[in-house]
């Protein structure tokens, strides 16, 4: 988290903000060369939380980067680094941005061929004023 973004706080679903997380970073270490890094990075902008897992991998093309957050869709296989070149379903980001959608937020990514790809997360931040909602 950036050293001066203080708390953040957003009304959502713990476990499914998780599953966002987790795809997010698994997509990335299975499309990223092991000599290439990820970061995870968090911050607040215009009233919203900002999740950031960049990347410094291959990148994906225009055509990729419009398509990704598609059910079934998957860039090039060639891509992937898990063993026997085994790819997934094509759901792990479709899932993404539904999950992201379902909270009121917007999932984007920025990516060019060769520099690496930036998925952004943004979720509204919870009004100060309001009360934590209770699980029961």
């Amino acid at each position: 988290m950036a050293p001066d973004a203080g708390e953040l706080v957003v009304f959502a679903d713990d476990a499914r903000l998780r599953q966002v997380l987790g795809n997010l970073m698994t997509n990335a270490i299975t499309h990223t060369p092991g000599d290439a890094s990820v970061r995870l990075r968090l911050r607040a902008e215009s009233g919203s939380a900002v999740v950031e897992v960049a990347d410094t991998g291959p990148g994906l093309t225009a055509e990729q980067a419009e398509r990704v957050f598609e059910r079934f869709y998957r860039a090039d296989a060639a891509r992937t680094r898990r063993a026997g070149g085994a790819t997934g379903t094509g759901l792990g980001l479709a899932i993404v941005a539904a999950l992201v959608a379902a909270h009121h937020g917007q999932v984007e990514v920025d990516s060019s061929p060769g520099e690496g790809a930036t998925f952004r997360v943004r979720l509204p931040l919870a009004p100060e004023s309001a009360e934590p909602i209770e699980e029961s």
